[in-house]
């Protein structure tokens, strides 16, 4: 263990509301496991926090035993970041609160809460923010590099929908951020990541939203794959805000709308969320029907909630991943016809490239709004290498990498910092771009130490 004595965690313990798991535990191999099956570290000890206090003692207690820490909201980071080897861990997942005051469409939110759990409580009232695409990935962690997904195209990005934050820093203390308050502090958290404290409490504007959307599938063979995304790069620049198209490729899982000798093949599907009027949603994606000759689609009226978690069941925990992506301005026929190329190869059937159209509000606020500063991209492109078994490692990491490769040439240079695995922190500048010595400065401000580094990590100027 770390060089902790038995009487300091004894005191600590005593003086914590959570619970406290170390090694040995019978909880601790389910409290150190995350989404990401690929990362597997043994924590010194895990502070599963109760509240606010318990954080700012755990932060306390890092700090003064020079203990590796690391945060834990949802466990869905790629890279691994909420667990490390031989540190601390502050799991914030059993603070859960979700309040919304319907009157002033606002959304008070804990850092344990997962999409789920916030669309929950706001689609009760009609209500929703920008949030990510798979429900069981954590608000917290979502927020803090940025955030987007079916209704950013609207709205913004989660962090143009972030109205202040409670923040604990590096010394203990807790600070409340907003455009009045910490300005500095309250920029450099909408994208800057977990480099400048624990956030306990987010408060989020919103929006009017459902509860019914009109959108689903519709599901087109590989082979049509270039000429319907010629046609889907055309139409995306004339499409209204309500509406968001995501394509991705892949086998065809056993959707129970496509015809059993489809499964398991090569297909593109483009994925459709409309918010406008339900009654105007046909006419609105008929567009998208003509991309091509479908194998099946399966669109209508379906509750906002369900559309979230409708690809809850591709991205389950515990399987292997493995992510690299780039943002895109347009969809260039070399990376179109590179596209293609490799998913003639996938390693696995789990394996997926996804272009996630965003644009249309997401563009509109100035590159330097927010620490979040791609502002260009008009598609985020993510390689999903995903597969069961260690074995299959080095094929599908190499299939990944290979694509990620071949489409640099058409990629802004940029990259979406939530997408980044933990081998990739030659890549923190090209996230922040212009943003990025701005937020060194607030780091020097809020954290000249370094506690909070264990993270696509912005350095402070004495450890650049």
């Amino acid at each position: 263990m770390a060089n902790l004595s038995s009487s300091a965690i004894d005191e600590f313990k005593a003086l914590t509301r959570g619970q406290v798991v170390l090694p040995g535990d019978p909880t601790f191999d389910e409290a150190r496991s995350i989404w990401n099956g690929m990362i597997d570290r043994r924590p010194a000890i895990i502070v599963r926090c109760a509240g606010t206090a318990d954080v700012r003692r755990a932060v306390n207690f890092a700090r003064d035993n020079k203990l590796l820490l690391a945060v834990r909201g949802g466990g869905h980071n790629i890279a691994g970041s909420a667990v490390c080897d031989d540190g601390m861990v502050i799991d914030l997942s059993q603070m859960k609160s979700a309040r919304i005051d319907p009157v002033a469409r606002r959304a008070y939110v804990e850092p344990g809460c997962l999409l789920r759990d916030f669309d929950h409580e706001a689609q009760a009232f009609g209500l929703a923010t920008p949030l990510g695409i798979n429900s069981t990935t954590g608000v917290a962690g979502l927020t803090l590099g940025g955030g987007f997904g079916w209704i950013s195209r609207r709205f913004g990005m989660t962090v143009d929908n972030l109205i202040s934050a409670d923040v604990v820093t590096a010394n203990g203390e807790l600070i409340r951020c907003n455009a009045d308050s910490h300005e500095d502090l309250f920029w450099a958290i909408r994208g800057g990541g977990g480099n400048f404290g624990v956030v306990t409490m987010f408060e989020f504007k919103l929006h009017e939203v459902g509860p019914e959307v009109y959108g689903g599938l519709v599901v087109l063979p590989m082979d049509q794959a270039r000429d319907a995304l010629v046609k889907y790069r055309t139409a995306f620049e004339t499409w209204p805000d309500e509406l968001t198209v995501w394509a991705v490729a892949r086998f065809a899982p056993p959707l129970p709308f496509l015809p059993a000798e489809v499964h398991g093949k090569p297909i593109i599907a483009f994925a459709v969320c409309y918010t406008g009027p339900v009654a105007n949603g046909p006419a609105v994606v008929d567009e998208v029907r003509k991309f091509g000759t479908p194998y099946g689609e399966h669109l209508g009226p379906m509750p906002f909630t369900a559309w979230q978690q409708a690809f809850d069941p591709l991205l389950t925990p515990g399987a292997r991943n493995y992510w690299k992506s780039h943002n895109l301005a347009t969809l260039d026929d070399g990376l179109i016809d590179a596209f293609v190329d490799a998913i003639a190869n996938l390693p696995s059937p789990q394996c997926e490239i996804f272009f996630g159209a965003i644009g249309g509000q997401t563009m509109r606020a100035a590159p330097d709004a927010t620490a979040y500063s791609n502002r260009d991209a008009k598609y985020v492109m993510n390689v999903h290498g995903r597969w069961t078994e260690a074995a299959d490692d080095e094929r599908c990491i190499a299939w990944s990498r290979a694509f990620f490769d071949a489409s640099a040439p058409f990629a802004l240079g940029s990259v979406y910092v939530n997408f980044m695995t933990e081998e990739e922190s030659a890549r923190v500048g090209a996230a922040y771009g212009p943003n990025y010595e701005r937020l060194v400065a607030v780091k020097d401000r809020y954290d000249p130490q370094n506690l909070f580094r264990h993270n696509q990590n912005i350095k402070p100027s004495a450890m650049a």
